[in-house]
């Protein structure tokens, strides 16, 4: 039976739902008294944190909607008054509901008197990245749920120039603004101001970020590249950028070339998952292709895949195409007073490579925001597909312009006869071959991943296949950089973190080995692997 005080919670919230549809949804579920739809709706107001929002769209507090995203959106008029800021950016991907939360969010902040831009259609949310830094705005706001399924959706929020003596410079928010937010969003007016006296952005800037991406190569070439959106916004600029720079047109796979928000070809539109790329791989076979680059829907992370010998076609891993990355630019800046940044997940490979190099290296806790926010910042990435190749630019990681250097490289490298593979396993040969590889566990239930985490980091697995335990670091107790997880060193250069995944309902263990073969390196991940999936299964 649902009670007298969570009806009058629903029916407050119905009389303030700027969504009719939703607004119905509600009464329907009051009248019928569905206690089990009210209850989930109804189960605290949807979290917002460093990524912003991020969750199923749904009615009631507790989903991503209208009423929720106007909340948001006046909680953060709030605090950009507090903090005298006045200007803002809006853009949006392609997914079910943003471009009404975009729409929400540019009447709520023009209604507050702040100078207010949309983006003129869905794109990239490296476009979004550069429109704050380009029009030098206070806040910049993507509608996105990135790599999520088509369940979902989300709010990310960045900040231009300096705030709190912190240099954003268009970059993701951090800790301590995320809980600031989330405090004015709790006391938000429920009825906002709204005006639609906001500016649409105009072609020129699209076409600037479009230009500046081209600039970062020299070397066009004619490589058969296959790539895929995901269903995403990423193709037109994609092409545009390639087509500028006068690189060979790449072939896009046309089943997944249009923006789709219901993903029809692949229920998580990662390209980690599983089968994202499939279709991919199958134009790269049928064609001869040289390269296949995939974008997640929202173009900030970039997948790429070669042929590798006997392997046949595969994905290179985060970590690879970040040392891939990162050595040529750290090759290109000798020397130079600049820095190189991976997250503490990502293999410790760049950080070894930069330090021989001469160049100042920093490992960073989990996400863009914290790597966008070094001194200096030359190259930087993530093992989760995030790249960061213009951060004066692009303050974030922007699939795009990662994926036309990396389509620079692979053009150079073939002129002398040598391929992707060749290149990795020259690093390896100078600092040994760092193998790495995740296992993702997904679940429904939150609690359980708390539960497991907690499991392994009161009772640590003593050994993996025979390699002792050496050291365990609960990550949240580290001074430099608390974060929840745990990390195991285990004996000849094995290193296994667990934490929980930031965006998805998962708990993630990131294993790294590190051997003097290519051989020895590909046995002992497989069998360390093999070992711990047993532990956490």
């Amino acid at each position: 039976m649902i009670s007298d005080k969570l009806r009058d919670e629903v029916q407050k919230w119905i009389d303030h739902d700027p969504d009719k549809k939703t607004a119905a949804e509600l009464s329907k579920w009051l009248t019928e008294n569905n206690e089990t739809e009210i209850a989930r709706s109804f189960n605290g107001f949807l979290q917002f944190g460093t990524a912003g929002l991020r969750g199923r769209i749904g009615v009631g507090p507790s989903c991503m909607n209208r009423a929720v995203v106007s909340r948001t959106a006046a909680g953060i008029v709030s605090f950009m008054k507090a903090n005298n800021l006045s200007s803002v950016v809006i853009g949006r991907d392609a997914r079910h509901g943003s471009d009404d939360f975009a729409t929400d969010s540019a009447e709520i902040f023009a209604g507050a008197g702040f100078k207010t831009y949309v983006l003129p259609r869905p794109l990239p949310t490296p476009v979004l990245a550069y429109a704050v830094n380009r029009l030098q705005v206070d806040v910049g706001i993507m509608v996105t749920a990135s790599h999520n399924p088509a369940t979902d959706n989300g709010y990310k929020v960045y900040i231009g120039g300096q705030l709190n003596g912190i240099k954003y410079h268009g970059s993701q928010i951090i800790s301590p603004v995320d809980h600031e937010i989330s405090n004015y969003i709790t006391t938000a007016n429920l009825l906002p101001n709204r005006s639609k006296e906001f500016d649409t952005v105009g072609e020129s800037l699209i076409d600037d970020y479009i230009q500046s991406v081209a600039n970062l190569v020299n070397a066009p070439n004619n490589l058969k590249i296959i790539y895929t959106p995901l269903h995403g916004v990423g193709a037109e600029i994609f092409l545009k950028v390639f087509s500028k720079a006068k690189f060979a047109t790449p072939i896009v796979v046309k089943e997944q070339a249009e923006p789709n928000p219901d993903f029809p070809t692949t229920p998580f539109p990662n390209p980690e998952e599983a089968g994202a790329i499939d279709l991919c791989l199958e134009y790269a076979r049928k064609l001869n292709a040289d390269l296949v680059i995939a974008n997640d829907p929202d173009a900030d992370r970039c997948a790429i895949a070669i042929s590798d010998g006997a392997i046949g076609w595969r994905m290179l891993r985060g970590d690879e195409v970040g040392a891939i990355l990162g050595n040529y630019f750290i090759k290109k800046n000798k020397k130079s007073n600049s820095s190189i940044a991976n997250s503490l997940v990502s293999s410790s490979l760049l950080g070894k490579i930069a330090s021989k190099n001469g160049l100042a290296f920093e490992e960073t806790l989990t996400g863009f925001k914290w790597i966008s926010k070094i001194d200096n910042l030359l190259f930087g990435y993530e093992e989760a597909l995030g790249y960061c190749v213009d951060p004066k630019v692009v303050n974030d990681k922007d699939g795009i312009s990662a994926a036309i250097i990396i389509a620079q490289l692979v053009g150079e490298l073939k002129e002398k006869g040598i391929s992707l593979t060749d290149y990795l396993d020259k690093i390896g040969e100078e600092y040994g071959f760092h193998l790495t590889d995740q296992i993702s566990i997904r679940f429904t239930e939150l609690n359980k991943i708390d539960n497991l985490l907690a499991k392994v980091l009161n009772n640590p697995p003593s050994e993996l296949s025979g390699h002792i335990l050496e050291k365990s670091e609960d990550l949240s107790s580290l001074k430099s950089m608390p974060s929840l997880g745990v990390r195991l060193i285990y004996k000849d250069q094995i290193r296994v973190i667990i934490r929980p995944s930031g965006t998805e309902p998962k708990l993630k263990c990131y294993i790294e080995v590190v051997c003097e073969s290519k051989k020895e390196a590909v046995l002992l991940l497989s069998q360390i692997k093999s070992a711990l999936t047993k532990v956490l299964i």
